[in-house]
């Protein structure tokens, strides 16, 4: 659970839109990063495993989107991770905007006749919800938590929840599939793939079970746990609580991440947890918000929980997941996974043992590409140790 994908451009204001993706094609397009200073920051940034593929000057960037061939990419298009990470110690630094990102300028590159041709929904996004003109003026973004590589813990062949019957699990609710860190694109094969398998899997279950009845002392617990938050008054407001969780993670969770803010975190985490179950709703059950929202938090405070004490475990950095007080890789972690367990109070976290990468799948890779992954012990070993 400690591996966040970070997507690098969503919207950081207004507050009431804060997060909304900023599509990578404003990138492919030709769309500059910089910080409050006017500077392209992103060629500070490029790891030495990426120098012989993205530029490392501006003349031979921008020469890359009229001759691919003969120039280095810009490295605004480096992988997601490094390009939100980039942004984050930018803004760390005091190089961000007044509203915490950094400028995002496509207007520079190409016209505003072009812009509204190939990026209409990013022109309509911008000046409808923050009355800003894409072709006229830079965007301000920041990343944002766009995908999550943890999940229910599953068995591969039927999708089945290990340790929950009659529970089965595909795609981003499910963990495992995409490793430390998903490459774009990937989440439709694993919905398609394993979606079938979870359907077969539920169907056979289904058909090997019979009936089982529910008890009517179980559906009066459940209407009773529903009807709860109506039922107090002066408790705590499920909005509060919720932009509280908000600001917890994203400050103390986030990108780059330290024992003694993890450790804050885990801490903050537990407060918010008790004062919800002191939540208190207006109205009734029709169409309320606040209501769906009361407990959604049960399910936000597992996941922050879960997230943040998986974290502070893994003393390294690898994919989705970066310590600043572990900032390489460890071979020691490498046949590493979390379970986190829910005991109804807190989240326990135990290790768990990954199994041995077969080298005929570890074959199949440039070896190049894996560089970023694996230490050169674990390259030396065919990617496990």
């Amino acid at each position: 659970m400690e591996f966040l994908q970070f997507h690098p451009t969503g919207m950081v204001w207004p507050p009431s839109v804060r997060g909304i993706l900023v599509t990578e094609s404003v990138r492919g397009e030709g769309g500059i990063l910089t910080n409050s200073l006017g500077e392209r920051f992103m060629f500070k940034y490029i790891p030495d495993v990426f120098k012989d593929k993205y530029a490392d000057n501006e003349e031979e960037a921008d020469r890359w989107y009229t001759d691919q061939d003969n120039n280095r990419r810009p490295p605004e298009l480096l992988p997601r991770d490094e390009v939100a990470r980039a942004i984050n110690s930018e803004v760390k630094a005091g190089r961000g905007t007044e509203h915490g990102g950094v400028f995002l300028d496509v207007s520079k590159r190409i016209s505003a006749e072009i812009i509204k041709k190939r990026l209409p929904s990013m022109w309509h996004q911008f000046y409808e919800l923050a009355g800003v003109d894409i072709t006229k003026e830079a965007m301000e973004v920041g990343p944002t938590c766009h995908y999550v590589m943890g999940g229910v813990d599953v068995e591969p062949d039927n999708a089945a929840a290990i340790g929950v019957p009659g529970l089965f699990a595909a795609g981003e609710v499910a963990g495992g599939m995409h490793g430390s860190n998903r490459l774009g694109g990937n989440s439709l094969s694993d919905l398609l793939v394993f979606g079938r398998r979870a359907g077969m899997g539920a169907a056979e279950y289904v058909k090997s079970n019979g009936d089982n009845p529910v008890s009517q002392s179980t559906i009066d617990a459940a209407s009773a746990r529903i009807e709860a938050p109506f039922k107090r008054s002066g408790g705590e407001n499920p909005y509060a609580l919720h932009q509280e969780l908000q600001e917890v993670t994203h400050n103390l969770v986030g990108i780059i991440r330290t024992k003694s803010e993890l450790d804050e975190a885990i801490v903050k985490i537990a407060d918010i947890r008790r004062r919800s179950a002191n939540v208190t709703v207006a109205g009734d059950r029709k169409f309320n918000p606040g209501f769906h929202l009361a407990f959604d938090l049960d399910n936000m405070l597992l996941v922050a929980e879960s997230t943040a004490k998986s974290a502070v475990l893994r003393e390294e950095s690898r994919g989705g997941h970066t310590r600043d007080d572990f900032p390489g890789m460890n071979s020691q972690w490498r046949q590493v996974n979390h379970i986190a367990s829910f005991d109804g109070v807190q989240v326990t976290v135990q290790k768990k043992a990954l199994p041995v990468l077969p080298k005929e799948l570890f074959d199949l890779f440039d070896p190049h590409e894996l560089e970023k992954y694996m230490t050169p012990e674990e390259m030396s070993k065919g990617g496990s140790i």
